[in-house]
């Protein structure tokens, strides 16, 4: 699974999201089936963070929100926009 896009963050959430997001990186990261996970802030509007995400399965990928809903990540990220397309795509395409 791939998930592509951006969340806009409000003014009042920024500091804790800015905090937050590295432990929010770490930990994905090492979760089982993860194979890359980027969030980035964008250069031009910083309330913007540019998101990439590759999981090895559909298991994998909602484990993966089920866990984040339920983590302060997801509790601080209640306000913010979500802009993504989520694709589906074969683990051999993933290797290439």
């Amino acid at each position: 699974m791939i998930l592509q896009g951006y969340i806009i963050v409000p003014d009042e959430d920024m500091d804790r999201v800015l905090k937050a997001l590295p432990k929010h990186i770490e930990l994905t990261r090492k979760e089982s089936g993860c194979i890359v996970f980027n969030v980035e802030q964008d250069e031009d509007n910083k309330h913007r963070f540019n998101v990439y995400e590759e999981f090895e399965s559909t298991e994998s990928f909602e484990l993966h929100q089920l866990r984040v809903r339920s983590s302060y990540w997801g509790e601080i990220t209640q306000n913010v926009e979500r802009h993504y397309t989520v694709e589906a795509i074969s683990t051999k395409e993933l290797r290439q």
